[in-house]
């Protein structure tokens, strides 16, 4: 009888953690979300006991791999359009297509810079630069508002040439940081994180030189965990979530209380 019964608690036990590894969901997550989504990770995971496998990247390259298949659950987009091509090409969740925040960009600099930033844009015209880090624009929401900005500025021609482009915001970033580049446009996002906020100074490139970075989520139909992924994107909507989103300077839109 003992026998039978510390069987049937190894089966339980077992099967009880399939359940929770299938419960598990994996998360393609734009670069710029990095600490913030870590943070909401733990939350949820704290919440549900459901564990977020988190993937960071540019926006552009998951759309890429999702089109081909990639295993995703839900795809936390650095803009629009990504997600809603999506959705178009029937390889969304009906109804799950989410505007959750909306990015902004800054010039970033190490502590010890001499470079003056007061100037804004126009800083990056200070011939001591000998390379400016971006997103590459091909692929990253983040690098196109950025050369929109420099563009709209009347300056991008004029330092094009110095561009230094990570595969996604948060290399350009850690370019900067690395001191292989001497400023960067990065998103303010990353300027707040626990990892730069101490190492550097910043100006807020203002909203009206680039197109919003409006950013949207959306769950995959080919997602093998909808009804976790349902419940991740329902906390993703929830008033102490935007508090997280606004604590790392994103701006959100109307939040449903938890």
């Amino acid at each position: 009888m003992n026998v039978r019964r510390s069987t049937l608690i190894v089966c339980l036990a077992l099967a009880f953690s399939r359940l929770c590894f299938a419960q598990e969901i994996t998360v393609a997550t734009a670069a710029d979300l990095q600490f913030a989504m870590e943070d909401i990770a733990k939350q949820f995971q704290k919440e549900t006991g459901k564990n977020v496998k988190l993937i960071f990247g540019s926006s552009g390259s998951f759309f890429q791999q999702i089109q081909n298949g990639a295993p995703f659950d839900i795809f936390f987009s650095a803009n629009l359009d990504y997600a809603k091509k999506l959705e178009s090409a029937g390889l969304t969740e009906p109804g799950s297509f989410y505007q959750y925040a909306k990015g902004r960009i800054v010039i970033w600099v190490l502590k010890d810079s001499k470079l003056d930033l007061s100037s804004g844009l126009r800083s990056l015209l200070n011939p001591s630069i000998k390379k400016i880090a971006i997103a590459n624009p091909q692929h990253a929401p983040y690098g196109q508002a950025a050369v929109a900005s420099m563009q709209k500025e009347g300056i991008y021609d004029q330092v094009k040439d110095k561009f230094v482009l990570g595969e996604n915001i948060s290399q350009a970033a850690s370019f900067v940081v690395s001191g292989s580049a001497d400023v960067g446009i990065v998103a303010l996002s990353l300027a707040l994180s626990p990892t730069m906020r101490d190492k550097g100074r910043y100006v807020e490139i203002q909203s009206t030189e680039y197109p919003p970075i409006e950013q949207a989520s959306v769950i995959l139909r080919s997602s093998k965990n909808k009804e976790a992924a349902r419940q991740f994107l329902a906390f993703i909507k929830t008033a102490t979530v935007s508090e997280t989103f606004k604590r790392y300077g994103f701006d959100v839109p109307g939040a449903s209380k938890p």
